[in-house]
């Protein structure tokens, strides 16, 4: 009893000191417990579930409706009832996204760095910011005009980016390394002055604070299902928003205090501590009409739940 009221007493205060966006945490909810259970849910069981981050129903309906606008989401009638599920359009982006939350680094390299150039007149200004901004999420910088560059970088997903901002067969894309030159420049000494690991190890240190409290709290235990799934959304969408910023570099180019695994691995072990829970309420939720078996999938998280 005292572990639920330390439990309960912990998610008080992060709703209270740290509470998400409604819309954010609508897309946290729907990328780690609606996808997996085929990506569909009634809006009534979607107000049901976000009642627990005390959520009201208009902020609900509000949140699903933006991200509908802006193509995130799309809405279907039955009968009397609304259903909400994954865009065909943005579900690459989606699971690419969540892919790099439940997957740990490798941190392996071949000392290999994928250049992107742009040329100067291939499309129109708002694609090019727009592919800029992806090519960011995407862990490159710009390290000259026009030329994006990143040591490990993923090729599927950049192919996807290309695609998406209509710069398919547009832009060079390259592998480069470095020649045994005394006079050169190494290619490795450009990370210290374009990508900012201090700040995304400070946002790591910060998870560790926010979420290691939990760890001695819920091992061991068979929490309360609703705790469960709150705590499991909570540490996901933090987790999510942490990581995001974290370009993926190659182990040997990462500071020595770096606090990416580590944060990593306790994300894991309070999910793991969550899991099981947190998915009985969704399958008390969720209309088993449109519920698909998902077990793969999410026994593969984090290197296998169970």
């Amino acid at each position: 009893m005292q572990t639920s009221t330390a439990i309960q007493a912990w998610i008080d205060q992060q709703l209270t000191n740290n509470p998400p966006r409604a819309k954010s945490l609508v897309m946290t909810v729907f990328g780690d417990a609606i996808a997996p259970h085929g990506g569909t849910i009634w809006l009534g069981s979607l107000i049901s579930l976000m009642s627990h981050f005390g959520i009201n129903d208009r902020l609900v309906r509000t949140s699903v409706f933006r991200l509908a606008e802006e193509g995130w989401l799309e809405s279907r009638r039955d009968g009397r009832r609304s259903n909400y599920q994954l865009a065909t359009a943005s579900y690459a982006r989606f699971q690419h996204a969540y892919k790099r939350v439940y997957v740990p680094q490798t941190g392996k390299w071949d000392h290999y760095w994928t250049l992107v150039i742009m040329s100067g007149d291939d499309n129109s200004s708002s694609n090019k910011a727009s592919l800029k901004k992806e090519l960011l999420w995407e862990g490159f910088r710009m390290i000259n005009a026009g030329v994006f560059a990143h040591p490990q970088a993923d090729t599927a997903a950049l192919q996807n980016v290309l695609g998406r901002n209509g710069y398919a067969g547009l832009c060079t894309v390259c592998r480069a390394s470095d020649l045994d030159l005394p006079d050169a420049r190494p290619l490795p000494s450009l990370i210290s002055s374009h990508w900012q690991l201090d700040e995304v190890n400070i946002a790591y240190k910060n998870f560790i604070a926010e979420f290691s409290p939990l760890k001695s709290l819920v091992q061991g235990q068979y929490l309360p299902e609703p705790a469960a799934f709150v705590i499991r959304s909570l540490l996901i969408h933090s987790f999510r928003r942490t990581q995001l910023h974290d370009p993926n570099l190659p182990t040997s180019l990462r500071p020595e205090a770096w606090l990416g695994d580590e944060a990593y691995r306790l994300c894991r072990d309070l999910y793991r501590a969550c899991f099981k829970p947190a998915e009985d309420l969704l399958n008390q939720v969720l209309d088993p009409e449109h519920r698909q078996d998902s077990s793969l999938i999410l026994h593969a998280r984090f290197g296998g739940i169970l």
